[in-house]
């Protein structure tokens, strides 16, 4: 059973379980898988697009496509702060 599109969310863990989940969804036949990730794991989500693209599927993905914007959070105390967030496509080529 595949599916067209799998996602996977970036936060604070290695950044090596994010490689893990990308290479799980490929492996179940998804297409596309689109890395999601705010503020200061932006990073990170970069680094896991370009060791699954490098290191685990070299030749057979590709960053197809990369969003950025802005997400107004509010805190528990009512402060409104706006928080970086990134989207990077991976497909198969």
């Amino acid at each position: 059973m595949s599916s067209e599109e799998g996602t996977v969310f970036v936060g604070r863990k290695p950044a090596i379980n994010y490689v893990m989940a990308v290479t799980l969804q490929i492996n179940r036949g998804v297409k596309k898988v689109v890395l999601k990730a705010r503020g200061r794991a932006i990073s990170r989500a970069v680094d896991v697009a370009e060791i699954a693209r490098l290191k685990y599927f070299p030749g057979k993905i590709k960053v197809s496509d990369i969003r950025t914007g802005t997400e107004e959070i509010i805190s528990p105390d009512g402060t409104r702060r706006d928080i970086s967030v990134i989207e990077i496509e991976l497909s198969q080529e």
